[in-house]
């Protein structure tokens, strides 16, 4: 199952070349380090499925001697395996670009919360559309998000004041198990979809 995600790498390495200058980009531009991170860690896993989409990668793969159980498995490891190598170049960049960054900027829990709603997306809708609808959601999500976050906090101040009064530790917690959730949810409803699809 590995050489699964191995595969994305070696399809890849063309974009790869383009990978770091991309990073800069957003580090030149001082974008904020949580975007960096964002951006950084969904590089990789969705140039993967960008390539599937026009190469029709998945009836070679259902002909290899892998199960689809496995063939998905590889993408939701895999993309948790590039986010932390993202992760590590993107704090390199910003190390060197001498911008500072704190631990919750590393967004681990949006690009989880990310690909946990977009991935099934990938088996729901036909090939050659769902990228570009990808990366248009994320941009907007991107623009809009913090303004929405600001707004929510200001209007439902019942919720705030409750978040507030949570220690630090049990906030963090509580987000890892949301997200989390959603993450392997996510996951089984995938398996799902793709067991059930003809190539």
């Amino acid at each position: 199952m590995f050489n699964l995600v191995r595969r994305d790498v070696i399809l890849q390495k063309r974009q790869l070349l383009i990978f770091i200058p991309f990073i800069m980009f957003f580090v030149i531009m001082e974008s904020h380090p949580a975007l960096t991170f964002l951006v950084a860690s969904i590089f990789i896993p969705f140039n993967a499925f960008a390539y599937d989409e026009k190469a029709e990668t998945n009836i070679l793969l259902n002909s290899l001697p892998y199960t689809r159980k496995e063939i998905i498995a590889s993408r939701y490891i895999g993309a948790i395996i590039y986010m932390v190598l993202a992760i590590g170049v993107a704090s390199v960049a910003l190390f060197v670009s001498n911008t500072s960054y704190t631990i919750t900027d590393i967004a681990i829990g949006l690009f989880l919360l990310f690909s946990a709603f977009t991935f099934p997306l990938f088996y729901i809708f036909k090939p050659g559309y769902i990228f570009y609808v990808v990366l248009v959601s994320f941009l907007l999500l991107a623009g809009i998000g913090p303004s929405v976050v600001i707004f929510l906090a200001e209007n439902l101040t019942a919720m705030t004041d409750f978040i507030n009064s949570l220690s630090i530790p049990v906030i963090y917690t509580g987000a890892a198990v949301v997200v989390m959730f959603f993450y392997v949810a996510s996951w089984r409803i995938t398996t799902t979809i793709y067991q059930r699809k003809t190539f």
